[in-house]
């Protein structure tokens, strides 16, 4: 079934895009704590970053970190709907997202860090 267009459906995706975050904030660990280590990061921006572009970039990278974390817990939620027993496929796809999330956020924590590293230097 082909969905309708229009400003009905903006607020359509708009209600569910909200439902997803905040089923994130209630049921993923994992972006509470990302929420948590960002946040008071993202407060210090206008102080850290150096031009508006280096603001966007710090900010980015956090964006980046909460996009990975969202698509990892989706492709987790699948894979236990699918099984809870082991299974190699399904483990391996936990997994990759599992590394993404980590490169993701190591990333951001290198850029923050060269930040205050910068700011305080």
């Amino acid at each position: 079934m082909k969905s309708k267009g229009g400003p009905a459906r903006l607020f359509k995706a708009l209600r569910y895009s909200w439902q997803g975050i905040r089923a994130a904030i209630r049921h993923e660990a994992a972006f509470r704590q990302e929420l948590m280590l960002s946040l008071p990061l993202l407060a210090c921006t206008p102080w850290v970053a150096q031009s508006s572009l280096h603001a966007l970039g710090l900010v980015g990278v956090w964006i980046a970190v909460w996009v990975v974390e969202l698509l990892n817990s989706a492709v987790e939620a699948l894979a236990d709907q699918q099984s809870l027993e082991k299974m190699p496929l399904l483990g391996r796809a936990k997994d990759l997202g599992s590394a993404a999330v980590l490169l993701t956020l190591s990333f951001a924590l290198l850029v923050w860090g060269q930040a205050l590293w910068t700011w305080f230097g």
